[in-house]
């Protein structure tokens, strides 16, 4: 079995998650996919948006990929998220499925700062997919980071979609419906979320 794993803020959700998890379902040969919303992140400078919108985001933003599955651990276990520690529980709840961790080009470049970085390679195939303004660029990355950590890459179109514009859009009442799927953009709407800067 090969599970991919795809974690992040998702505040909100856009169009570029959607189109990267669709590109690893589709070149991977995954089983599953599992999108993980962080918990709490050690690495943002802001509040993130409350979990229970996070996570109904995700619902509603991968409900079209088949093989997507929602995943609250990070949440649930309470405390800050380690990549390493969510790996670890998959591997203990699918003994002998493969992982796929997938990340985008600007994690890779801070891959070795992470809470256990020497554990991620040993317990995941990583995959990078390039953003917008690494295309091309490959080579952004530290070929010694690269060779470390066996980091494979994965092949999609490099999208425009920031989840920071996103944001920024709201508050500023310009239009996401080209960003984000139509039930995110109700559910924002909705929710009156992200509407002051």
């Amino acid at each position: 079995m090969r599970i991919g794993v795809f974690g992040g803020a998702f505040d909100p959700p856009h169009r570029g998650h959607v189109a990267l998890a669709q590109a690893a379902v589709a070149q991977l040969g995954l089983d599953q996919l599992r999108v993980v919303p962080t918990g709490e992140p050690l690495h943002k400078r802001r509040t993130l948006t409350e979990a229970g919108h996070r996570l109904a985001m995700c619902e509603l933003a991968f409900a079209d990929v088949p093989q997507a599955t929602v995943d609250a651990q990070e949440i649930e276990r309470g405390g800050p998220s380690f990549t390493a520690d969510t790996l670890e529980a998959l591997q203990r709840e699918h003994p002998g499925a493969q992982l796929c961790l997938l990340i985008g080009q600007d994690q890779a470049q801070t891959l070795q700062h992470w809470h256990r970085a020497s554990d991620l390679a040993r317990l995941a195939i990583i995959y990078v997919a390039a953003r917008p303004a690494s295309v091309g660029s490959n080579a952004a990355i530290d070929p010694i980071q690269t060779q470390k950590f066996a980091l494979q890459w994965l092949h999609m179109p490099a999208m425009a979609q920031s989840a920071t514009d996103i944001r920024h859009r709201v508050a500023h009442q310009q239009s996401i419906e080209t960003l984000v799927t139509e039930p995110v953009a109700r559910y924002i709407a909705h929710h009156h979320l992200y509407q002051t800067p």
